[in-house]
């Protein structure tokens, strides 16, 4: 990614947000007046580094020689053939160091607190991916690391937190509420809050406050660029189709970013539609949500009638939250992206169908944007392309699909 990847003409669909961190009626800063004064000197931090060559060149280099980019784009051949129609890509976030695409925002934030002069990090994690992605960093720089995971979380992902231990972070399982990512995630805020004098605040997706949603997916922006090249050299032209999976949903902004402007080429994000989209156990936010606010932006939340959030459900933890990064509510509501759901049953298929087929187990959570690649490609032409984000490996997942399967390791 350089600094001119980030950048776009005022009528492009890549210049937001607007001055006050919004995406239409979605985005902004509602927060506390006490976090007021850190988001703001955030905010500031991250244009300097931005205006800074000697930044990118440092997250280059660590992007390049740490995470191992550029990550693969694969030609899912067996995959294709078995559903026919168009041809499957698949974008490898799965092969950079730590096993996800999380590490590219990870690197970027972590450097931007190092020039803030803060020696502590707090994280929040839901599948494991971000804490593991922020302990390994912060392992890697010498800082202090607290990782705060709900206690379901910490039951069902457990070689993610052994190895956030092993890398020297301590991991506080979070039991309140339903103990998933949206309880870890109010509980990292707190500490942030009391903490703020050597502490950063180390956000995995697209949500939050503003900078935050900008700037993750400006980090992961790196994705969508990578696949622009890829694509144009293996086929000459862009695909014809993105599809990629939603929680909060920065593997979906990083893949959509750099196409926003293309029309022609469609992008689809997949919500966890659970146990079914109309069922009541469901993460699919924006197609059963409505507007509201939680973590200190406006966006697409899961709500009851009187407008309190309610429990989200997903067999993947990483997309077990109620809302999703305003960026895409916004995308949503304007018709640039669509958004469709996969439910539990259909990931655990996908799941099984990848690796089959082409060898590799994908996380749970990029089985749910395979599942609708599956659904997709036998209606589409066998001269049109669809690039898949594989957004993490399955190994962490294994312990939950044996379950499933009925299988007892």
């Amino acid at each position: 990614m350089s600094a001119t990847d980030t950048q776009a003409g005022a009528n492009s669909l890549r210049s937001g947000p607007d001055g006050r961190g919004r995406f239409g009626i979605f985005g902004g800063r509602f927060v506390a007046e006490t976090l007021m004064p850190l988001l703001l000197e955030l905010d500031a931090a991250y244009r300097a580094a931005q205006a800074d060559p000697e930044f990118q060149r440092e997250l280059d280099f660590y992007l390049k020689d740490y995470v191992g980019r550029p990550s693969p784009l694969w030609l899912a051949r067996r995959m294709t053939e078995q559903l026919g129609g168009a041809k499957i890509y698949m974008k490898r976030e799965e092969l950079n160091h730590t096993g996800s695409h999380k590490l590219n925002n990870v690197m970027g934030q972590i450097l931007l607190a190092r020039r803030m002069g803060r020696t502590r990090i707090v994280a929040e994690t839901g599948a494991g991916q971000h804490g593991v992605a922020t302990a390994t960093v912060c392992a890697l720089f010498g800082m202090k690391c607290a990782i705060y995971m709900g206690a379901t979380d910490v039951e069902r992902q457990k070689p993610n937190v052994f190895r956030m231990r092993l890398l020297g972070a301590e991991v506080i399982p979070v039991t309140a509420g339903a103990g998933t990512l949206k309880d870890a995630m109010n509980e990292a805020m707190r500490d942030w809050v009391t903490n703020v004098h050597d502490t950063y605040f180390l956000v995995g997706t697209v949500a939050g406050p503003h900078p935050y949603p900008q700037m993750v997916r400006d980090f992961q922006s790196v994705i969508g660029v990578e696949t622009r090249e890829q694509i144009m050299a293996a086929e000459g032209r862009l695909p014809d189709a993105i599809v990629a999976a939603i929680g909060g949903g920065s593997n979906a902004m990083g893949i959509f970013h750099p196409f926003l402007d293309d029309l022609e080429v469609k992008l689809i994000g997949v919500e966890a539609a659970g146990c079914g989209l109309d069922s009541g156990r469901t993460a699919a936010s924006i197609e059963r949500g409505k507007p509201g606010v939680l973590h200190g932006n406006r966006t697409y939340l899961l709500q009851d009638e009187d407008g309190q959030i309610t429990e989200a459900h997903s067999i993947s933890a990483g997309l077990d939250y109620p809302g999703v990064g305003p960026e895409h509510s916004w995308l949503s509501d304007i018709g640039r992206a669509e958004y469709v759901g996969a439910t539990d049953q259909e990931a655990l298929d996908a799941f099984q169908l990848c690796t089959r087929t082409e060898g590799i187990i994908p996380a749970l959570e990029s089985a749910h944007a395979i599942a609708y690649a599956a659904k997709l490609a036998p209606t589409m032409g066998k001269d049109q392309i669809i690039v898949v984000n594989i957004s993490g490996r399955g190994d962490k997942d294994i312990f939950t699909v044996a379950e499933h399967l009925g299988v007892k390791l």
